[in-house]
């Protein structure tokens, strides 16, 4: 059967293309029943008013005799003619028997066609197909061209519901005929319209699931502008990113087991450095003295940082261990560990009370401050030609502690604002990874705070640090809008 099997006859087998013909056929049918009561209705009036005028005329054959008395051959034959038994006029108030059969039979039931309601004529209707097989029925109705009151009939009611019943089946079989023809137009056009693309972006779906990463079982859009066209674009936009986000998940995979097995080294060869670095502390040199525990501090921070990258990929960061860390002292750190001395070409402002103690897990906080800081150095170093500067801002709000963080660098562009924290996507530079702000957002989240983007402009990017002073208080501070 070729195209036309595939097209129109193999959907059958799946429920929504059977369903869809089935009820558009019954819908049909539904408004054929709608039109076939009333118009059985109306063919049961006029085949009554049409016997009552044929028994009219047949009365009128009467009128034109001297003593209104005919023979009873041509009686008879008037009385067949019109398929009735007796016919009666009533005119000027006075009922005449115009013509009626030698043993009229006995009257079973009665119907009034002069001011019959719908309903009535309809429950009639019924009544004749469920009741007409060889009854006799009286029938009054208004004769034509005013010929009297109203005229009264007896006929046999078998021949009007032989006459319905044909009437009722040509019906049927038309209206058969006309709802499978709709049917099949409505099926084929909605088939086409709808239940085919439906199909294809429901494959599309199955065979994605089996091979994501396979680029050609991406969707492929069509250029329908209705409601397929936009699941059609929808999938496809959704497929990419899911490719994307997988992609991403691979590399992250990729690069966990190569930094782990870095880690792993550099572990061991930090535990080498400490053991050169205890032997330095035994120096009587003042110099010495001076810079060993800076750099017994350093190897410490290496290699809980490395133990913690070895962990990455069992478990989330640690819970902080909070303590009183006065921030003065952290910030300096932090701008030792940056390589911001005062012969750098970057200034660093700390503009922190010394009396200031933040809630906080020192190495965590430290973590924070140090990504923060490295984002802005390399910020000023791509996009500033002069001197550039680097303020770090605290102090308290109520049970809170604000930190702001601001460069004078070039600002962040447009594209990075929106997963600015995002692991692998929010990097503001090419080849970056985006880890940066990610840890900083992760280890500030753990302390129950925030970290947002206060301001970004050509003029510079302040980021602002939200830190309660402990895991149960809101993490709501005092102007922390994020807008920019």
């Amino acid at each position: 059967m070729g195209l036309l099997g595939r097209g129109l006859f193999a959907p059958l087998s799946h429920s929504l293309s059977r369903q869809l013909l089935a009820l558009t056929i019954l819908f049909v049918m539904l408004a054929e029943v709608l039109v076939f009561v009333p118009s059985i209705a109306n063919f049961r009036l006029n085949w009554l008013e049409e016997h009552a005028a044929a028994a009219q005329i047949a009365s009128l054959a009467l009128e034109a005799t001297p003593d209104h008395m005919v023979r009873p051959e041509l009686r008879e034959e008037l009385l067949r003619n019109a398929q009735v038994y007796a016919v009666a006029l009533h005119r000027d108030s006075s009922r005449r028997l115009m013509l009626s059969d030698d043993m009229p039979p006995t009257v079973e039931a009665s119907f009034d066609l002069r001011h019959a309601m719908a309903i009535t004529l309809v429950m009639d209707a019924f009544d004749t197909l469920r009741n007409g097989e060889g009854r006799i029925i009286r029938v009054i109705s208004m004769p034509r061209f005013e010929g009297g009151d109203f005229i009264e009939i007896v006929l046999d009611e078998t021949p009007l519901r032989e006459a319905m019943l044909i009437y009722g089946r040509n019906v049927f079989v038309l209206s058969l005929i006309i709802s499978i023809f709709t049917a099949s137009l409505v099926f084929l056009m909605l088939h086409l319209l709808l239940v085919r693309p439906m199909r294809a972006i429901t494959s599309n779906m199955v065979a994605f699931r089996e091979n994501p990463g396979d680029d050609r079982r991406v969707i492929r859009p069509t250029a329908r502008a209705d409601e397929i066209g936009v699941a059609e674009r929808e999938l496809a936009g959704l497929q990419h990113q899911v490719r994307t986000t997988l992609n991403q998940q691979a590399h992250l995979a990729s690069l966990g087991a190569a930094v782990s097995k870095i880690n792993h080294d550099l572990r061991n060869i930090l535990a080498s450095a400490q053991l050169i670095s205890d032997r330095l502390g035994a120096v009587d040199d003042p110099t010495v003295q001076h810079l060993a525990p800076r750099l017994f501090a350093s190897i410490d921070r290496a290699i809980e940082l490395c133990t913690a990258t070895l962990k990455f990929g069992h478990a989330d960061e640690a819970a902080p261990q909070r303590a009183e860390v006065a921030l003065a002292r952290l910030a300096r750190e932090v701008a030792t560990a940056s390589g911001l001395d005062e012969d750098s070409e970057i200034d660093f402002i700390i503009d922190v009370p010394d009396e200031l103690r933040v809630n906080a897990d020192p190495d965590q906080m430290f973590r924070v401050l140090l990504n923060l800081t490295r984002n802005a150095v390399q910020a000023l170093h791509d996009g500033c030609e002069g001197k550039g500067r680097i303020t770090l801002r605290a102090w308290r709000a109520m049970d809170h502690v604000h930190i702001d963080l601001a460069d004078t660098g070039p600002g962040l562009p447009e594209k990075a604002r929106s997963n600015l924290f995002t692991a692998f996507t929010g990097s503001t530079r090419s080849g970056g990874t985006g880890l940066g702000l990610a840890i900083a957002s992760e280890l500030t989240r753990l302390h129950g705070g925030h970290i947002d983007l206060l301001s970004s402009s050509p003029e510079g990017t302040t980021f602002r640090i939200c830190i309660p002073d402990d895991e149960s208080t809101l993490n709501e501070c005092d102007d922390a809008d994020a807008s920019i």
